[in-house]
């Protein structure tokens, strides 16, 4: 009798507990990313290399889309977890129904400005009355282009715009116009300047733009506040401390996790970047989103600005 109980209970012992085996399964998180893996993306991918979401319990997927507009509308539609988004943007897709919140930030500072080649004519903003101006998306483009223009003396009717696709550079460096609005300091201006044509920089915030955060991660209005929210932004932010504390180790990293970034223009991206990650990515500017709404308004974007809850979760 007393070997059969013990074999009894060895035989209990070896048999899997499902509840356990619940609790250790780790959380399966889809990140819908807002381009093409790029050197923005680092603490994520620095955090997922080095472990930082395994560690939380996290299974973490990063997926690239084929159409940089639809993830955000893909975490709206509950198709996918969190997503990367820009804050004018989300501003923009909250006016129109989705529901959608911010519950971190990537990158706390604008990187968007207006270039012109650096040897060219335009000196100033003023010269830019009469020229060809290249845009990739119309809607908030025109709206920090008409406000930088104000600055000026200026209005959007003094220029002739001119959808260019996304290929700012190219048509810069081709004179096919006289100046870019969309050009971000850490993308299309290090390639201006890698192809041999420096560009001269007229930052948004410093013409009439008000700052606010070039990339955000925005997640279901009704999933904003999930038990999985604070863990993947507490690995986002290990990610962060290690970019900004082991730049170079970082980059390797990156590196040799995607290897067709490893060229001279994403190395230098990734340099010119570093520095602009939110340190403390799941801090909240309330007045940012204010007066960057109240902005949109004012450009007839939104029909008024909404309370901040309305577009951003705080994160615990």
């Amino acid at each position: 009798m007393t070997r059969a109980i013990a074999f009894l209970l060895c035989l209990f012992l070896l048999v899997p507990d499902p509840s356990r085996a619940a609790e250790t399964a780790p959380t399966k998180l889809t990140v819908l990313l807002d381009w093409a893996v790029n050197p923005d993306h680092a603490p994520l991918v620095i955090a997922q290399a080095r472990g930082y979401f395994a560690k939380r319990g996290l299974a973490v997927t990063l997926i690239a889309p084929s159409d940089p507009n639809d993830p955000p509308k893909m975490v709206a539609a509950g198709r996918a977890d969190l997503a990367l988004s820009y804050q004018p943007q989300l501003i923009l897709l909250v006016e129109q129904g989705l529901p959608l919140k911010r519950v971190a930030t990537l990158i706390d500072t604008p990187l968007n400005s207006l270039a012109v080649l650096a040897d060219g004519p335009i000196k100033s903003l003023a010269d830019l009355k009469g020229k060809r101006i290249g845009y990739s998306i119309s809607g908030f483009e025109d709206a920090l282009l008409g406000a930088m223009l104000k600055e000026a003396g200026l209005t959007l009717q003094d220029v002739e715009l001119i959808n260019v696709n996304f290929a700012l550079a190219t048509a810069l460096l081709a004179h096919q116009v006289d100046g870019v609005i969309g050009a971000f300091r850490n993308f299309e201006i290090p390639e201006l300047r890698l192809a041999g044509s420096p560009a001269r920089v007229f930052p948004v915030e410093d013409h009439g733009v008000p700052p606010y955060d070039e990339l955000v991660i925005v997640a279901a209005s009704a999933h904003a506040g999930d038990a999985h929210i604070a863990p993947f932004i507490a690995a986002v932010e290990e990610g962060t401390q290690f970019v900004l504390n082991h730049p170079d180790e970082a980059w390797t990293i990156m590196a040799q996790a995607y290897p067709e970034l490893d060229d001279a223009l994403n190395a230098e991206a990734f340099r010119l970047t570093v520095s602009r990650f939110a340190g403390a990515p799941a801090a909240l500017d309330k007045g940012r989103f204010t007066r960057l709404a109240n902005f949109l308004a004012e450009a007839g974007l939104i029909t008024a600005a909404k309370p901040v809850d309305a577009y951003a979760a705080s994160t615990p």
